[in-house]
C-alpha cells in the first residue's frame, strides 16, 4: 500500500513561486501519478500527471507553461513546479496514483492512494 504526503504549499502573493513535493513511503517508480487540486465549492480538477514509463508529462491548459511535474524515483518523491501564480490556483493541491499503468489520463476516478493535500494561496 502506497502513502503519499504532500508538502510545500503556502501563501505567495501573484506572479510568485511554490514547489510541491509528494512524498511515498512506498515505491511508486512504476506508476503513472498525477496532482489534483480543489478550490472552495468546486470539484476536484486536473492539474498535470507524470507517466513512470519515459517520463512524458500533461498538462491542464490552464496550467500550461507555468507548472512543471517532474519526480525524483531514487528519493520516492514527485514534484509540482509553481511559477507565475494566479490567485484563481487558489487550492488544496493533492497527489495520487494511477491506474492505469500506460495512458496519462486526467479523470480522478483514474487515480487512487490520495494524499491530505497541501494548501496553496495566492494573493492579489
Amino acid at each position: 500500500q502506497v502513502q503519499l504526503v504532500e508538502s510545500g504549499g503556502g501563501l505567495v502573493q501573484a506572479g510568485g513561486s511554490l514547489r510541491l513535493s509528494c512524498a511515498a513511503s512506498g515505491r511508486t517508480s512504476s506508476y503513472n501519478m498525477g496532482w489534483f487540486r480543489q478550490a472552495p465549492g468546486k470539484e476536484r480538477e486536473f492539474v498535470a500527471a507524470h507517466r513512470w514509463v519515459g517520463g512524458s508529462t500533461l498538462y491542464a491548459d490552464s496550467v500550461k507553461g507555468r507548472f512543471t511535474i517532474s519526480r525524483d524515483n531514487a528519493k520516492n518523491t514527485l514534484y509540482l513546479q509553481m511559477n507565475s501564480l494566479k490567485p484563481e490556483d487558489t487550492a488544496v493541491y493533492s497527489c495520487a496514483t494511477s491506474l492505469f499503468g500506460l495512458s496519462l489520463t486526467r479523470s480522478p476516478r483514474d487515480y487512487t492512494n490520495w494524499g491530505q493535500g497541501t494548501q496553496v494561496t495566492v494573493s492579489s
